[in-house]
């Protein structure tokens, strides 16, 4: 499983941009050393309305309740998603009813409900309109009678690109649409008189039909439309090609003219389906949509072409983050108004592109920039002294690929400074070379210590740029194809199914120490192996998780002790050279090597917050903090790197004593408390699952917050009970399953319990050890599921399976375990218990339905201890 990304916490000069500080990138992708920059002109002064958020909607970003995690969810906010009908057939998860709670509690403001997804076949088939008419009857009556409170957030698509399915002819089905429409429309509106209806969401922007049809839906009564015609309550179409990179801001001015000339609307627009595999995961990809939608104020939806449940691409397992993931968490921080910025090219595509908003009350101007390959100057100008200050502090993260299973956590700080302004203006320069990086600038008054840079050593290889040995470099072209999946480099190597076959390169390491080796590559659907050699010694043994496919790539970390210096690293299919390694075919893209200093550590000051309930930022003194009471509350969303205990420590200013509230993922951590007035700090060690989880910390009046770390205390995992499933009680068909030689699995020992489920009695039952008794408590289960449907044509249909897990004498959790590629692929899986026995055993199964395979458990009280300083 991955492992954790310390930070180091080198000091920068104050003086000076800190450039050569910043993560080295690939050198098959470094910028010229004396190229120019491309000069992108942020004006705090000129400001282009509130901050919409609307453009990282996602089209089945959510599949089922829990997958991809309700707090890797909330962090990313999407507005708007789009899901299938009720019950529809199109898919076999992310029905729109079953997902809604979760989003809504995640702060989500609309669902797109795709009607013509009842139907299982696609294209849809066509049954006739009278058919459809009673699909849409059953679905709107069941949402409106199961959410009569909340119903209006349901908005509902018609026909799903009617233009490619079922209308592709305009001359000759023209009436026809208008009449179905009319049909849909007036069905839609008997059910529920308020509701809102989007289109007519066409593949592509058509204006000759767009025209057509805004001109009869004006013309033509509707029933039970208040203003008396069939017109939408929002605009919809897509935009699913690179060109439209370049074309979309043409597309909208034409549609908002066309609006005028026919004297409708202004309507609410959402380009409900967006982006291709390429831009997917991609933060330098991902910028210039964004910069798109954020720009004209629109809801967007990205599109969905792998599978339900992952927020569409930008999801790692179950509520990991991979580096596009911590870009659209970025675009959600955002607040107060956006301003203009000027790209060097506006409406080119694969260039430089950025979003930037300030936002007063909180005194910080930030800046999204990314998706060029040459080096950047941000010209700032506009800061104004009521606001900024006559010195700021300029602070300068990074996010990169990291692959689409690639975990990443926090971004680091790549490079800080205090400036002087001058005029209102100052200039911020980042490095050219990773045109799949996007990077956030946040501009504040001038507080406290000076700002600093926490980026550890890194470098980067591409796999092609190495010596290969019965191995060949392919290209993946994502110019050329924007529906190839992303790769670094636009080149892998592959064919890696000799004995002898070796990708080897050499790495040169500033000091002694250890090293983490980072492997983005492609398993198709089995775990595989590699041997990894050191100046030609065997070092370790590589196991890889399954992918989806070659090129979906994930990334695997291992650990390397190193002597400052050259060495030669080599990847090989086999460690006796005779042999080859079980799954050991597998695609290699790029090796990211990183120093690692000290216990995983992140800190998450106090502009990482999002604020709520009347909390608000003060700069002063010591720098910026946090002022809570009442119902103030400040949200941050923190990122571990393995499954354990951490020290997660609260730092902050007490006017007097109180109780501080602290709460992870909604379960309360008690024992917090400010005992003084004065500076202090609050620690609980306290168990994260791998991944996002988030923190939600409230204090007494008059306690400013500076903001929380946490600390890896892998000494403390010893406290975990950890068992061996195949060694619980089984019941039933539950069985324990012997790994063949043949297979790569990661299963601990080579056993796994399958056959769970699927009936009452199949079950696994884990005893309770002295000492575990009531309390809050994790359930961690590493599990394997590969059930699939396979009928859709390019979506892979993946199914989460159930354990319901019932505390003997208690209650019963449900746990979820979405899709790990393959059936002896085992992932961890976190599941909260509250119990309320003694001693109370464990049950584990579904009787339902069968449950995923399960090759060992770990039971972890949620907190150990608590410490008031």
């Amino acid at each position: 499983m991955p492992r954790p990304q310390p930070r180091s916490r080198a000091a920068t000069t104050a003086a000076a941009v800190v450039l050569a500080s910043l993560t080295a990138v690939p050198p098959a992708h470094a910028a010229a050393p004396d190229a120019a920059p491309d000069v992108v002109a942020v004006d705090f002064a000129q400001r282009t309305g509130a901050v919409h958020g609307g453009a990282t909607g996602m089209l089945y970003g959510l599949s089922d309740p829990g997958v991809p995690g309700d707090s890797l969810l909330a962090g990313a906010r999407p507005r708007t998603i789009a899901q299938k009908a009720p019950d529809g057939d199109q898919h076999p998860n992310g029905d729109a009813l079953k997902v809604a709670d979760g989003f809504f509690a995640a702060g989500g403001a609309e669902i797109v409900v795709y009607m013509q997804d009842v139907y299982s076949q696609w294209p849809y088939e066509n049954r006739g309109i009278d058919d459809y008419l009673a699909k849409v009857d059953t679905m709107v009556r069941k949402v409106v009678r199961e959410r009569p409170k909340d119903k209006g957030k349901f908005v509902w698509v018609p026909f799903n690109e009617p233009d490619g399915i079922w209308y592709q002819n305009w001359n000759t089905s023209k009436q026809k649409f208008f009449s179905d429409w009319k049909a849909v429309f007036e069905r839609i509106r008997s059910i529920d008189p308020a509701a809102r209806i989007v289109g007519p969401n066409e593949a592509n922007y058509n204006p000759g039909r767009l025209r057509d049809f805004l001109t009869w839906a004006k013309a033509t009564p509707c029933a039970g439309d208040q203003q008396g015609n069939c017109l939408p309550d929002i605009m919809a179409w897509h935009e699913l090609s690179r060109s439209r990179l370049a074309d979309y801001r043409g597309h909208y001015e034409d549609y908002r003219r066309m609006e005028r000339e026919l004297g409708i609307g202004p309507l609410p627009i959402n380009i409900d389906e967006y982006g291709n595999r390429r831009d997917m995961s991609v933060p330098g990809q991902m910028i210039q949509w964004i910069s798109l939608f954020e720009d004209t104020k629109v809801d967007a939806d990205m599109a969905y072409w792998t599978y339900a449940g992952n927020l569409d691409d930008h999801a790692v397992r179950t509520r990991q983050a991979n580096g596009g993931w911590w870009l659209l968490k970025w675009y959600a921080d955002l607040t107060g108004q956006t301003v203009r910025t000027t790209p060097p090219q506006l409406n080119v595509a694969d260039t430089v592109q950025a979003v930037a908003a300030i936002d007063e009350p909180a005194r910080r101007g930030t800046v999204l920039v990314g998706g060029g390959s040459q080096p950047v100057r941000l010209d700032v100008s506009g800061l104004a002294d009521a606001v900024f200050g006559r010195q700021v502090d300029v602070l300068v993260s990074r996010t990169t690929w990291s692959g689409y299973e690639g975990d990443a956590l926090q971004p680091p700080v790549v490079a800080a400074r205090r400036a002087a302004v001058q005029d209102g203006h100052i200039q911020v320069d980042l490095p050219g070379g990773d045109v799949m990086a996007a990077y956030r600038v946040t501009i504040v008054p001038a507080t406290g210590a000076a700002p600093a840079t926490d980026a550890p050593w890194s470098t980067s290889v591409e796999a092609e740029s190495a010596t290969l040995t019965a191995a060949q470099a392919f290209d993946q072209d994502t110019t050329a194809d924007p529906q190839r999946y992303a790769t670094s480099g636009k080149r892998d190597v592959g064919a890696m199914n000799q004995t002898g076959s070796a990708v080897t390169f050499s790495v040169t390491v500033p000091r002694d120490g250890r090293y983490r080796l980072g492997i983005l590559q492609g398993a198709n659907k089995i775990p595989g192996r590699h041997a990894l050699f050191v100046d030609g010694r065997l070092d370790q043994i590589v196991q890889y998780s399954a992918n989806l496919g070659w090129t979906y790539r994930g990334r695997t970390d291992v650990e390397l002790t190193l002597a400052a210096g050259t060495h030669q690293l080599s990847l090989r299919t086999s460690a006796d050279g005779a042999t080859r390694l079980p799954g050991s075919d597998i695609t290699l893209d790029r090796f990211d090597l990183t120093e690692i200093i000290g216990a995983e550590r992140a800190a998450y000051p106090a502009d990482e917050a999002r604020l709520s309930g009347g909390a608000r930022i003060i700069r002063e003194g010591k720098g910026p903090a946090i002022a809570l009471g009442g119902a103030a509350r400040a949200t941050f969303f923190v990122a571990a790197g393995q499954d354990g205990y951490y020290d997660l420590t609260l730092s902050y200013k007490a006017s007097a004593a109180g109780d501080l509230g602290a709460r992870l993922d909604g379960r309360e951590v008690r024992g917090l408390r400010a005992t003084r007035p004065g500076e202090a700090a609050s620690r609980a060690r306290i168990y994260l699952p791998a991944g996002v989880s988030k923190v939600e910390v409230s204090g007494p009046a008059g306690l400013e917050l500076r903001g929380l770390t946490t600390v890896r205390a892998a000494q403390a995992d010893t406290a975990i009970h950890r068992v061996e499933a195949e060694r619980a009680r089984l019941a039933g068909t539950a069985k324990a399953v012997t790994v063949p030689a043949t297979s790569a699995s990661n299963a601990s020992g080579g056993v796994y319990v399958g056959d769970l489920g699927n009936g009452a009695d199949n079950t696994l039952t884990l005893a309770r050890p002295a000492g575990f008794g009531a309390g809050e408590y994790v359930l961690l289960t590493h599990y394997a599921n590969a059930d699939r449907n396979t009928g859709h044509p390019y979506n892979t249909d993946v199914i989460s399976r159930f354990l319901d897990i019932t505390e003997t004498g208690g209650a019963t959790t449900r746990g979820v375990f979405r899709h790990s590629y393959a059936w002896d692929n085992f992932w961890p899986q976190a599941t909260p218990l509250t119990l309320t026995t003694q001693d109370g055993a464990l049950v584990l199964g579904d009787a339902g339905a069968y449950g995923p395979n399960v090759d060992r458990l770990e039971l972890a009280r949620l907190v150990l201890e608590v410490q008031n300083g």
